[in-house]
């Protein structure tokens, strides 16, 4: 009976320390866990700062292409206002050569009178006295409208001559006018053939995707890759399934070779309230981890350097459906990647001017 008793007193102080080794377990496993959730939030807020920086950059972007629009627009309107000026000038120039010819043909007839007068003068000097009076008085009068027409004429030459000299200015400053305009437009037209070519290229390497799920358009001078949901994740979810990866990997090679081209992966939501815990407690933080899941797969799988990504959440804010409705949620729920080429050589145009 004794030895029954010994073995239960054993077995209780075994199955005690068991249970105090298993207590002892948790709590360092809940340690663990606590320090783990640190490295997350970190991560969070860094994540959280790039987003804003990047939706920064992107505004000042679409400033600067809008800028360059209204650039291009003004200096248009003024050759126009700079043409009509021309015309003028010119209109005045003829003006004012035929009246200038108008007056050197008086001016040679009240020569041509004075002379006579002149010699007339002579003959009857001897003469009538009333009549040399006369006709000195005439001479004399007929002198100051010479002195006239000559001021008329030389101040008719000066306005001639500075018409001329406007008149080159104008046409200087018009030639120069136009070979701005003309090198705006020809490296707009550049740039737009360069986003239609990388629409193109990109169309052709996602060829399988188009309308099931992914649609690329050109909006703005850029290119606009738009990834439903349905096609990347799961509901609530930021981690990229099989067929969206692929889609991602096949838009990251183009990248490659298309070293130019700065790029933006914006993630969506709809207005369905995103109730999550941990990390991710809401739509803006969804949108924010659902757009850098994409970034790391490009930076993973490719040789794309990461000064041209940027990753941003957009949240529920810049929906593309307001009907509120469960397809009009659907379509909100997306992801764009928005490829933008390089405007360094327009910028540095404008700054010269």
């Amino acid at each position: 009976m004794s030895l029954i008793i010994s073995f239960c007193t054993f077995a209780y102080i075994i199955l005690k320390l068991y249970i105090n080794m298993k207590a002892i377990l948790l709590f360092v496993i809940s340690g663990l866990m606590i320090f783990a959730s640190c490295v997350p939030a970190r991560q969070f807020q860094d994540e959280k700062e790039r987003r804003e920086r990047c939706e920064k950059q992107n505004l000042d972007l679409q400033a600067s292409y809008d800028n360059l629009k209204i650039s291009n627009q003004e200096i248009n309107e003024q050759m126009l206002i700079m043409q009509k000026e021309l015309t003028a000038i010119k209109r005045d120039t003829s003006l004012t050569n035929n009246t200038l010819r108008s007056l050197q043909s008086q001016y040679d007839k009240i020569n041509e009178l004075y002379q006579l007068l002149l010699e007339k003068n002579r003959e009857l000097l001897q003469g009538n006295i009333v009549e040399t009076e006369k006709i000195s008085t005439e001479l004399r009068l007929t002198q100051e409208r010479l002195q006239k027409k000559e001021d008329e004429l030389r101040q008719l030459e000066s306005d001639l001559n500075a018409k001329k000299v406007q008149l080159d200015e104008m046409a200087s400053m018009l030639a120069l006018k136009e070979q701005r305009v003309n090198e705006l437009e020809s490296i707009l037209a550049e740039k737009d053939k360069a986003v239609k070519e990388l629409r193109d290229k990109v169309a052709t390497a996602l060829f399988g995707f188009e309308n099931n799920g992914l649609t690329i358009e050109i909006k703005n001078g850029k290119v606009y890759v738009s990834l439903d949901e349905s096609l990347l994740f799961a509901s609530g979810s930021w981690s990229v399934n099989a067929k969206g990866r692929d889609a991602i990997i096949k838009l990251a090679k183009v990248l490659e070779t298309n070293v130019d081209v700065n790029v933006i992966i914006e993630g969506h939501t709809d207005n369905v309230p995103f109730k999550g815990s941990g990390q991710v407690k809401d739509n803006w933080d969804l949108s924010v981890m659902r757009a850098t899941a994409i970034v790391k797969i490009i930076v993973e799988n490719s040789n794309v350097d990461p000064k041209r990504l940027m990753a941003a959440g957009r949240s529920e804010y810049l929906p593309v459906d307001n009907s509120n409705t469960s397809a009009g949620r659907a379509k909100n729920r997306r992801t764009e990647i928005i490829l933008t080429p390089k405007l360094d050589e327009l910028f540095q145009l404008l700054e010269n001017q």
